[in-house]
């Protein structure tokens, strides 16, 4: 997958937005105002940082080398994919997915206690 198919896929899930807060080669998607997927525009290859749960974490860096754990983020539950010729588009965007699934879920859940 390249840049632009990311970014597009990234953008097509319900909610979700991108910025640039941490620069000019850093972009950052977000639903309900919480990051899910981080993509480092100047590194190659381009990486991207997604959160996962802390058991397949792991178990998705086992299974791949082009998986590793997220080098700025809270390590045990964001893993930073190396977007090479190992990775699949199908293992991409099933992270993106599962990254975007848990963060909206949490922002939905937190969102409600504070209106109860």
């Amino acid at each position: 997958m390249n840049v632009e198919t990311i970014r597009d896929y990234c953008l097509a899930k319900p909610n979700a937005t991108e910025g640039m807060p941490f620069g000019p080669t850093v972009l950052v998607f977000k639903v309900n105002n919480k990051m899910f997927c981080l993509m480092s525009l100047d590194e190659q290859p381009t990486t991207i940082n997604v959160k996962c749960e802390p058991e397949l974490a792991i178990e998705l860096r086992e299974q791949n080398s082009s998986i590793i754990p997220g080098y700025h983020m809270n390590k045990k539950y964001w893993n930073t994919l190396i977007i090479d010729e190992t990775l699949s588009s199908k293992l991409i965007k099933n992270c993106i997915d599962m990254s975007y699934e848990l963060v909206n879920k949490k922002t939905k859940k937190r969102d409600t206690n504070i209106q109860n």
